[in-house]
């Protein structure tokens, strides 16, 4: 589990494709390095992938042909950063909301206003994702734990402080770039489950 409280960026630093599959290394911050070991839990752009190697500060993970196909990882290229987060641990506090790693789709930029004191992106959605998107629902995007603004159509809006444009990478986001989207999973099962309910009663 994850509490999407982004805990740095990494560097691509090494790629190496294989069949079927892709490795790729970062170079991890040193306050993320202590006790991590092989078959712990790194977060990428919010995607939980599993440190196959340790060198140092550079840090190897391996990537599955959906992972590659469904996030925004497989398109990364050498020198590019990832927001990065390790599996929560049992007693962490839960500054953001509980994220699974398992991301739902991409969304696409579509706007980016600045204001004086924050800045606010606009993402379009996939239809089939938009059913799990609320104005003021927590909405997970690259890894981190947000808050949706307001929804229209198939877009929805988040506003950003300075601290995470600082943090994270989503400050360098622009139009036309593709991002990684988790939804709340309690709100996923809640709108699953009512869909399933009303589906069984019209076959009634």
């Amino acid at each position: 589990m994850f509490t999407g409280i982004v805990q740095g960026t990494a560097e691509l630093v090494a790629l190496e494709e294989k069949t079927g599959f892709r490795t790729h290394t970062v170079r991890l911050p040193q306050a993320m390095l202590p006790g991590l070991a092989l078959g712990a839990s790194v977060a990428h752009n919010g995607c939980c992938l599993t440190v196959t190697r340790v060198e140092g500060d550079r840090v190897s993970f391996d990537l599955m042909q959906e992972t590659l196909r469904l996030t925004n990882l497989g398109a990364l290229t050498l020198g590019e950063s990832v927001n990065v987060e390790r599996a929560a641990r049992f007693g962490d506090d839960i500054g953001g909301h509980a994220m699974s790693g398992h991301i739902l789709c991409c969304a696409e930029v579509v706007a980016v206003e600045e204001t004086p004191n924050n800045r606010t992106l606009r993402f379009s959605l996939p239809e089939a994702a938009l059913k799990y998107v609320f104005t003021k629902g927590y909405i997970g995007i690259d890894g981190i734990s947000l808050t949706v603004g307001e929804v229209q159509g198939n877009e929805f809006a988040v506003h950003l402080i300075p601290e995470t444009l600082s943090r994270t990478i989503i400050g360098q986001r622009k139009v036309g770039d593709r991002v990684n989207i988790e939804v709340d999973p309690q709100t996923q099962a809640i709108v699953d489950t009512v869909e399933r309910v009303l589906a069984s009663r019209s076959l009634g």
